[in-house]
């Protein structure tokens, strides 16, 4: 083996663990337990640098919490149903499961290149029937409390995956996996209620303050958008009934000058048919459809169709105009809305163009508002105006005394809405778990029996170019009979979302039983999640289905706890520059001559680097993990990972700093090596380490200074940068130490026992980042075990305080403060120390220092 073959010495020691079982949990009470979890992977292919970055974040901690004593659960799966499988064997032109398969196979290699501390036992893959057996189940209990139905509502359908997608998984307009502009379209489909979860949801993400990141907590609560208000009857004298509208700012009821309902709202087909409007509210509908996308995004024009027809006023008694509005959503309130031009910049705008009045009701403290001279709407809390007994109050108060002076009319009601909707689940697509679901003639809609599951997802099956499902037209999926009368039914051929099989994974990790979800005595000592790590793209869509399943399983009787994951990390990407040639577009660093000309093809032209951005293909700015690992060896890929920058940040991709990372583990591995001999019987009594010299002593000062911090940073503020940089930094004075002390210093007793301990309890600290180069140093060391199984080296408290003195601070000959200051510090750092202090700086302020007298030990003289 020669001196640096790390990838040796990494398959040897992965060998080791592997047989000797080192990373099993099971339940143990008499231990404390620690859940870490990674967001597990699609099987898309290839493990890529984000892969490696989450997965090594998440492998320290399990590493730092076993070295602490924890019993660690720390496991591994595939979430691997899904469009991003089935897109890719349609493109390869092999079946989903073969391409899933085939690729957890080979990610599961790269991971276990890597040395990640999984638990392979409790491995799991979502798209087999003994997994999702399970998750059919629990739709069939949501579905029986009334948390699953089937509806015909306007869906946001992607063309090119050819299905629907929840509002959560359109992002500015797009489909968030393709990127294919969003249509609508009507359909019937399966939802979950997660509505019925909203308060909780809500007012649960104050349990999650300060642990998890407050970008996450405010996403999801706007997503959710709790909103209070009130339900106004407006009467309509054409049809003899109220009209219900819902506003957040009944304060502004007196402003109304209009009534604008979504096109959809029955209210305006019944005044549409009435007054002759019927076609030209269908075409209008069908207009409103097509731009819908643009519509919610508020990138489209206001447009209404004036339905001939008028609405009163319940408290001034005035007639206002209604109108069909594509700004109204019928998913939101009750799809009719009362409009105040002067206070809603919305209707302001639609008020212009369609010339109806502006009038003012509320109006700042200092300043009175006329609706002529308005070139906005006055948005703003203030004083109510033209609001008969309530003006003169203050916008809060009037809301309240005019929400209770609908209520004694029995005219309007608070309300309490929120912009979350019902989950839609219902997938268009072959590779996804079966809906449970059949439809018999006789009795309608029925769920399969439990005792029938699991409802597997036929395989034997050929799939279409364009992505269409075929479980439609095969016969002996879809025909079948009824659990609930025997008769002749058919199968629900639309699958779940993804998102459903990842919303409970985290549970099944901590018991695969193989007749149960889960044993409840094994969720009861694992869970909840003690620490989730993963990308902050997932902050709406996973995070808050995951949080919404936990609730229901509660409800249901199988877990007794409220949240799934006490702490959140959501770690940055891996970022790499770009580089461009006017002539062939994005080409690879290597492809770049090092005076910045375009080396392909002979091309000459000069190369536009661009900022860094995330890796991909398409930009020829990606790092292979697998060619990294074999030229540095995965203890220095982690390394660079973990060293390169805040765990919370994006990290940029350098080949000079994991070059960096790579001399420093050479460094470390030939300087232990070369003491490896010497010390290996060495006996570590630290008893025998209390009268050191000097040189000594600061060296093992120095050591239990690093200790403490790393133990800080690793586990408390994961910051594994700054605790990284703490461990080079001590290694540079371990060296500097070692080139002062003479070879008659180090044959001494006691500097070999430090030495040792030295070496000992770096590498303790070094070995969650890079465990394979420790394990192997610390054999030859001679230590105890091995060093995945060995404690957290801890400090000796009274080895933290550097020797100190009390300086005094002159300012031309007189004491001006006094502080203490370690014994070795030094002209420039004592200088800026003194300068920061307020008793001298109001001295020195504004003046020029003429010379600086520094006794060492004693005092600084500062000349002005």
């Amino acid at each position: 083996m020669s001196e640096y073959n790390f990838s040796q010495i990494e398959k040897k020691w992965q060998e080791v663990w592997e047989k000797e079982g080192v990373y099993h949990s099971d339940p143990d009470p008499k231990r404390p337990k620690y859940y870490v979890l990674e967001m597990f992977p699609y099987p898309s292919g290839r493990i890529h640098m984000g892969h490696v970055r989450n997965y090594t974040l998440g492998d320290i901690i399990a590493r730092v919490k076993r070295m602490k004593g924890y019993n660690v659960l720390h496991p591994m799966g595939w979430d691997a149903f899904g469009l991003p499988a089935e897109n890719a064997a349609l493109k390869h032109g092999v079946h989903p499961a073969d391409w899933t398969f085939s690729n957890i196979a080979y990610m599961k290699a790269q991971l276990k290149k890597l040395g990640f501390s999984y638990d392979w036992r409790r491995e799991i893959t979502t798209c087999t029937p003994d997994y999702y057996r399970f998750e059919q189940k629990f739709f069939i209990e949501m579905y029986e409390r009334g948390l699953a139905y089937r509806k015909k509502t306007l869906v946001n359908w992607c063309p090119k995956d050819q299905t629907v997608l929840a509002n959560e998984q359109v992002e500015d307009g797009r489909c968030w996996r393709c990127g294919t502009e969003v249509t609508t379209k009507e359909m019937e489909g399966w939802f979950l209620k997660i509505t019925a979860y909203a308060e909780e949801l809500l007012q649960d993400l104050d349990k999650l303050e300060g642990k998890w990141p407050e970008k996450v907590i405010t996403m999801q609560r706007n997503w959710i958008g709790k909103s209070v208000g009130a339900e106004i009857k407006f009467f309509v004298p054409d049809l003899e009934e109220d009209l219900i509208v819902y506003t957040t700012r009944p304060d502004t009821l007196f402003g109304a000058t209009f009534v604008a309902l979504s096109p959809e709202h029955e209210m305006a087909k019944k005044l549409a048919e009435k007054k002759g409007l019927k076609a030209k509210l269908e075409e209008f509908i069908e207009k409103v459809r097509k731009e819908r996308r643009a519509i919610e995004e508020g990138r489209a024009e206001k447009e209404g169709l004036f339905l001939e027809t008028f609405a009163v006023n319940p408290l001034t008694k005035e007639h206002i105009p209604i109108f069909a509005a594509n700004f109204v959503l019928m998913e939101y309130g009750t799809g009719a809305i009362m409009c105040v031009p002067a206070h809603d910049q919305r209707d302001f705008e639609f008020a212009k163009k369609y010339g109806l009045p502006i009038r003012v009701v509320i109006t700042p403290k200092d300043k009175v508002l006329k609706a002529e001279e308005l070139e906005s709407a006055y948005e703003d809390p203030g004083i109510l105006i033209n609001s008969n007994e309530f003006s003169g109050l203050w916008s809060e108060e009037a809301k309240e005394r005019i929400i209770a002076k609908l209520e004694e009319l029995s005219l309007g009601k608070k309300k309490v809405t929120y912009r979350l909707r019902d989950w839609g689940v219902s997938r268009q697509r072959y590779w996804g778990c079966p809906i449970p679901i059949v439809y018999c003639e006789r009795c309608g809609i029925v769920p399969e029996r439990i005792e029938n599951l699991p409802v597997v997802l036929p395989l034997n099956v050929q799939i279409d170019k364009t992505g269409k499902s075929p479980l439609p037209y095969l016969e002996d999926f879809v025909n079948t009979t009824c659990p609930r009368c025997g008769g002749r039914a058919r199968r629900e051929t639309d699958t779940f979302d993804t998102f459903v099989e990842s919303s409970w994974y985290f549970l099944r990790f901590a018991s695969p039983d193989p007749e149960l979800p889960f044993r409840k005595e094994d969720i009861e000592y694992y869970l909840p999640v003690d620490q989730y790590i993963g990308g902050i793209e997932h902050a709406i869509l996973h995070l808050l289905y995951a949080r919404f399943f936990t609730k229901v399983l509660r409800d249901l009787g199988y877990i007794n706890f409220d949240e799934p994951f006490e702490k959140l990390l959501t770690q940055g990407m891996v970022i790499k520059e770009t580089y461009r040639c006017p002539v062939h577009g994005w080409i690879y660093p290597e492809e770049v001559s090092s005076d910045g000309k375009c080396l392909k093809d002979g091309c000459g032209e000069k190369v536009e680097v661009g900022k860094p951005e995330k890796m991909s293909k398409s930009k020829c700015n990606v790092v292979d993990p697998d060619e990294m690992i074999k030229k540095y060896g995965a203890d220095t890929v982690r390394l660079f990972i973990a060293f390169a920058a805040p765990p919370e940040k994006d990290l940029e991709w350098s080949d000079h700093g994991i070059e960096g990372a790579f001399r420093f583990l050479k460094r470390l591995y030939s300087l232990i090596s070369s003491y490896a001999d010497e010390l290996r019987e060495v006996e570590l009594k630290e008893e025998e380490l209390k009268e050191l010299s000097d040189k000594l002593l600061k060296l093992r000062r120095k050591l239990h200074q690093t200790i403490k911090k790393v133990h800080i940073d690793f586990e408390e503020r994961l910051h594994f940068n700054t605790g990284i940089a703490a461990i080079m930094e001590f290694l540079n004075h371990l060296q500097d130490t070692l080139k002062e002390l003479s070879p008659d210093d180090l044959k001494d007793h006691k500097a070999k026992i430090l030495l040792k301990e030295v070496f000992i309890k770096t590498l303790l600290l070094l070995s969650p980042v890079c465990p394979h180069i420790c394990e192997e140093l610390w054999e030859k060391l001679g230590g105890e075990g091995r060093i995945v199984n060995a404690k957290f080296p801890t400090f000796d408290p009274t080895l933290l305080k550097e020797e100190t003195f009390v300086l005094v601070v002159q300012v031309n000959g007189r004491v001006r403060d006094q502080v203490e200051v370690p014994a070795d510090i030094t002209k420039e750092k004592a200088l800026e120390l003194a300068l920061s202090l307020p008793k001298v700086k109001k001295f020195v302020e504004g003046k020029s220092i003429k010379n600086v007298v520094f006794v060492p030990q004693k005092l600084i003289n500062i000349v002005v």
